[in-house]
This record gives structure tokens, C-alpha cells and sequence, in this order.
């Protein structure tokens, strides 16, 4: 079996501050200024969080990695908890910078800037929390992290997102993915509301559409055209906008 490090040998000078948000201010040489920062009383060591000083975005979590030296963020908006920006970085001086930028306001893309090991994830903020934007957010989202899957089935699996996104019945729906498989729901998270059909792109080109998850019991496809066209068929009618969920 094998066991993690102990944090105070993978990360001596973090035991020598005391905690990570320490650390982080000691590394960031003033940046910080009087950000809030502030470590887990569980695991001083390894973790970390930074707020913001905008009302829709949530506190960036900062984590150590706990089998080699390095940190990973993600940075949140309140509402649904769903990742704005992320990152894994062994540069602890850039993870201040992104703290920095995270709460100060700074745009997501320069954030990205400022600190190059930014990922972003493709969604967008939505202050207001309008549930046909934070749809667009979760739909842009999908698409790009099916553009950047590493997969066997990576072209099978964008070219189902795609198809579906361009069917405008299916792109008013908030879209919500598990297990590679495409669901719809009449609204935002935190609530789901679950409605029509899933969507699977198979390891063999093939797409599924079927009732349950991972299911093809209404139909086996060759193009995901023909599969996204049965979906829509079978969306319950009198389906309206998009609700805010929770």
C-alpha cells in the first residue's frame, strides 16, 4: 500500500511558516497586501483559501499535492459551485498572482495572463445568476472540454456535443454530463431537473440514445446527427425557458 509523505517533509518550508496561507504571503513578497487568506485548521499545510471581493465569485481553494511537490487551484462562482478557472502548478509565487488576481476582480482572461498555468474552463460569469446565460456558460463549457479530451473516442464524444448544441431545442436546455453521457435538464443546477432522453457517443464511433444513463434502448446510431434528432423527437412538450435552480 503505499502511503503519502509527510507534508512537513514535502513541503518543509510550508511547516517552517506554519500553514499555506503563510507560506503563500511569505512567497507572494508583499503581493497579497491585505487579501484574506486563510488555512484549514485540519490541514494547515496543505490547504488553503483566498476570497474575492466580488459578490459572484466564491473563494478560490488552493491544495497541495500530497505525493509531490506541487498545488493545484480552482477557482469557483457561488451559485452552482462550478469551476471558473483551475490549475496545477509546482510555482508557488504564481499561485499568489492568480490569488491576487482571483480577488481583486481581475477578468478571467487576465488572470490566465497573469498567471499562465490558469486553465479556464470555459465558463463565463453570471452575476445575476440569469439562468438562460448561465446555460450559454455551462454549453461553452462542454464544448471546449470536448475539444480538449485526450480520449480514443475525443472526436466521437465532440462531434455528439457539437451536434446537440446546434439543435436549438436541445440548446435551451441546461446540458449536464456523467460518465461521458449527454443529459438535459429544464433547469440550472444546483437543482437538476431532468428531462428527455441521454445521449452517449460510443468507444465505436457508434451514439446511443436511450431512457436511462448509458442506455441505448431507443436507438443505435451512426452519425450523431441521427441520434440528436431522435432526442429532440422525444423532449416532453410545452418545455419553456430555462428555470434557475435551487
Amino acid at each position: 500500500m503505499h502511503t503519502s509523505p509527510d507534508p512537513a517533509v514535502l513541503y518543509p518550508d510550508v511547516a517552517v511558516c506554519g500553514s499555506l496561507a503563510t507560506a503563500l504571503r511569505a512567497e507572494a513578497e508583499g503581493c497579497l497586501g491585505p487579501v484574506p487568506v486563510t488555512s484549514s485548521d485540519r490541514a494547515p499545510l496543505l490547504h488553503a483559501t483566498v476570497e474575492s471581493a466580488l459578490p459572484h465569485r466564491g473563494p478560490m481553494q488552493i491544495n497541495a499535492w500530497s505525493r509531490e511537490r506541487g498545488w493545484s487551484i480552482r477557482g469557483t462562482e457561488p451559485f452552482q459551485s462550478m469551476a471558473l478557472i483551475e490549475g496545477r502548478t509546482d510555482n508557488l509565487a504564481q499561485v499568489a498572482r492568480a490569488a491576487r488576481a482571483w480577488h481583486d476582480g481581475v477578468s478571467l482572461d487576465d488572470i490566465r495572463r497573469t498567471a499562465p498555468f490558469v486553465h479556464l474552463t470555459g465558463r463565463f460569469e453570471v452575476p445575476d445568476n440569469d439562468p438562460a446565460r448561465l446555460t450559454g456558460s455551462e454549453w461553452q463549457h462542454l464544448r471546449q472540454e470536448a475539444g480538449e479530451l485526450e480520449y480514443a473516442w475525443q472526436e466521437t464524444y465532440q462531434g455528439l456535443i457539437e451536434e446537440a448544441h446546434a439543435e436549438p431545442a436541445l440548446r435551451a436546455l441546461y446540458p449536464f454530463t456523467s460518465h461521458w453521457a449527454l443529459r438535459f435538464s429544464s433547469s440550472t443546477r444546483p437543482s437538476l431537473t431532468v428531462v428527455g432522453p441521454c445521449l452517449t457517443a460510443n468507444s465505436d464511433g457508434t451514439y446511443g440514445v436511450g431512457r436511462g444513463m448509458s442506455s441505448s434502448d431507443l436507438g443505435r446510431f451512426a452519425t450523431a446527427q441521427e441520434a440528436v434528432a431522435l432526442a429532440v423527437r422525444h423532449l416532453p412538450s410545452g418545455l419553456g425557458p430555462t428555470t434557475l435552480g435551487g
